[in-house]
């Protein structure tokens, strides 16, 4: 006579589970968690903001885009609602540089918020004001479209970072006053960019007018050629970067220097003073265990002191004295343990005692 099988107690317990997970999957619910893909980071959304100069085709944005991307800044998108407009090399050309725009007609006509919302920047890089500059606007009146542009950046985005430039020269044959008329205007900017910015949302002044030349940089007297795109990539950029570097970082992000904050150390000394200024040196070393493909300095020198010329390195000065300086072409590599050094030249008070000034720096995290 046949035996009946019996199942063992392991069997049983097994297929009480398995009915249970029957009963329960309808619900919804399952035995186990699932794990799932954290979500992919944000670029950093930045948008050239201008007149012909930045959009028409403005080159220097191709040139500072590449410049960018080959020191390690991988998720950036330049935003507009313009597309690029040539330029000859590979670039995110999107743009907001309307060729023949007055600043003061995108305050008065409201045309800013509709073009934030439809990019929604998170840093604006902004060279506006040479056709206002052109029709003999007065500076006040476009300090006032500045302040209301501003408004609208941080009604969009209250941690906008805003990067203003000192315009570059002008000196069309129809227009002999305009040169000085820039100079002028200039003047204005710093103390403008002063009273309107916050430390949530910081408002940067690039000198763009400085070592430009309508004579070897433009070819029409306002325009700049391939020589004016390079200076005017070359000037964005140190700010640029900074900018990019104090976005709060997504992991992976731009923002995230790929390493120890004190992998980078800085060292200041004076070489020689005199009345009224000093030359200085300051030596940047990659302290990490990886080498680095370029370094960012920043030097706070003392209460009224500026850093006037810098060599061995690229210049930007904020408003409140703080210097920028990155690396040249030929000593931004840095293995573990090396060095570079650049030199400057400082204005002082004639009431200074000795040269001092605060310096940190920041290696640039490898491409890839």
């Amino acid at each position: 006579m046949p035996r009946t099988p019996h199942s063992s107690p392991h069997l049983r317990v097994m297929s009480v589970l398995g009915l249970l997970a029957a009963l329960l999957l309808p619900l919804g619910m399952t035995l186990a968690p699932r794990a799932t893909a954290a979500p992919a980071a944000d670029p950093v959304r930045i948008m050239p903001l201008g007149d012909s100069i930045t959009g028409s085709p403005g080159c220097w944005r191709a040139v500072l885009w590449n410049r960018l991307v080959t020191s390690g800044y991988k998720d950036i998108d330049f935003v507009g609602t313009l597309p690029p407009q040539g330029c000859g090399q590979a670039h995110d050309g999107d743009n907001e540089g309307h060729g023949g725009e007055l600043v003061t007609n995108v305050a008065d006509q409201n045309l800013l918020p509709g073009r934030l919302a439809s990019t929604r920047p998170d840093i604006v890089v902004m060279h506006f004001g040479t056709n206002d500059v052109w029709s003999s606007i007065s500076p006040d009146r476009i300090l006032a479209a500045y302040t209301k542009l501003v408004a609208q950046m941080r009604a969009s985005n209250p941690d906008m970072r805003i990067l203003v430039a000192q315009l570059i020269p002008m000196n069309p044959s129809s227009c002999t006053a305009c040169a000085q008329r820039v100079v002028d205007f200039n003047a204005r900017i710093p103390g403008w960019a002063r009273a309107t910015g916050t430390d949530r949302s910081p408002v940067t002044v690039v000198d763009q007018w400085t070592g430009f030349s309508t004579a070897t940089d433009t070819y029409d007297g306002v325009h700049p050629n391939a020589s004016g795109d390079d200076k005017i990539a070359a000037r964005w950029f140190p700010p640029l970067a900074a900018a990019l570097d104090a976005v709060p970082p997504d992991p992976g992000g731009p923002g995230d220097p790929g390493g120890d904050p004190d992998a980078c150390t800085a060292r200041f000394r004076a070489v020689s003073t005199w009345q009224g200024g000093y030359q200085g040196e300051v030596t940047v070393t990659n302290t990490s265990a990886s080498a680095v493909p370029g370094w960012t300095a920043t030097v706070v020198p003392a209460k009224g002191t500026r850093l006037t010329q810098v060599w061995n390195g690229a210049l930007t000065t904020a408003a409140d004295g703080t210097a920028t300086v990155t690396n040249a072409a030929w000593n931004g590599a840095l293995t573990p343990g090396a060095s570079a050094t650049f030199g400057f030249v400082a204005s002082a008070p004639a009431t200074a005692g000795t040269p001092a000034a605060t310096v940190t720096c920041a290696g640039r995290a490898p491409a890839g």
